[in-house]
């Protein structure tokens, strides 16, 4: 799914729909923690967990020096102190190092208890990641225009890429676009384009989904020149029920005006084999090509 854009003439509500970019906003509260911990990126969490691990285990580590009770640690070795903190966390208990002081059983006793708080946190942590439904949906980079039964029709492709089964999956596509008020206010506004069909009963190969542009629709009597004028751009959002995990998935996709391939259809895909059977390139799923050949005596050759 594509998440940003190279245009330099987007304005900030343009990078908000393709990438959101935000500025003078609060930082997150320690209530949202949960949150960012859950969407950043994997390195990040594992990078967050082990900093934070090694942190803990330092700070009792020089606990433990303070308070000199453990036994075989060398005097003042803080490697010592670490590493014993390390066992006592993890619950390895060796037996080579051990509490012999009153001071050091507590601070044992709160470890412990701290490591189990902290291994069931992050635990949590990845699982709840790792058991995240997400959707393999691919969009077809290029939007094309051309007659559809005789209406010019919007169209784009998408696919499943597992081989699993959406069930009951929805697309919703509106087309936001910049506009003047009548009051001279500029405001960017959303307009939702009806499709010819919207819902599809078990998505689990290929869909080609299509607008028609006739007088109700938001982008009749519209052109290249002023979609790309008013920074017009298409939204496509798909919502179903993963049939291998029972929960719903959704992703999105968004195109600009200069991504919209005027006067052209989509490839075919769909080969019939010789058996009666049909087989789908997926290797042309983004190939567009003239929605009207050219005249025959303009492909026939000088004589």
């Amino acid at each position: 799914m594509k998440q940003g854009s190279t245009n330099a003439e987007f304005s900030a509500q343009d990078r908000e729909l393709i990438g959101r970019v935000t500025s003078g906003m609060p930082r997150p509260a320690i209530s949202d923690l949960y949150f960012y911990l859950t969407t950043i990126s994997w390195p990040a969490l594992l990078g967050i967990i082990f900093a934070a691990v090694g942190l803990i285990n330092c700070l009792f580590a020089l606990a433990y020096m303070g308070d000199g009770g453990v036994a075989n640690a060398r005097p003042g070795s803080f490697a010592d102190a670490f590493f014993f903190s390390i066992q006592t966390m993890a619950t390895i208990g060796y037996g080579t190092m051990s509490p012999q002081s009153l001071g050091s059983n507590v601070l044992v006793s709160i470890e412990a208890m701290s490591g189990l708080i902290a291994f069931a946190v992050a635990t949590g942590l990845v699982f709840a990641r790792f058991s995240r439904p997400t959707a393999r949906v691919r969009f077809s980079r290029v939007m094309a225009i051309s007659p559809r039964d005789g209406v010019p029709s919007l169209m784009f492709r998408t696919m499943n890429q597992r081989s699993n089964r959406i069930v009951e999956a929805q697309i919703h596509v509106v087309v936001s676009r910049w506009e003047t008020t009548r009051e001279g206010e500029s405001m960017r506004r959303f307009y939702d384009l009806r499709l010819a069909r919207s819902r599809n009963a078990l998505f689990s190969l290929s869909w080609t989904v299509i607008h028609p542009i006739d007088e109700r629709s938001p982008l009749f009597g519209e052109t290249a020149a002023s979609m790309k004028a008013s920074r017009s751009l298409i939204i496509a959002s798909l919502v179903g029920m993963d049939e291998s995990f029972l929960q719903n998935v959704h992703v999105r996709y968004v195109w600009t005006a200069d991504e919209i391939a005027w006067g052209t259809r989509f490839a075919d895909v769909l080969l019939e084999l010789p058996d009666g059977s049909f087989e789908i390139d997926y290797a042309r799923f983004d190939e567009v090509v003239p929605a009207t050949p050219p005249p025959l005596d303009a492909a026939a050759p000088e004589g």
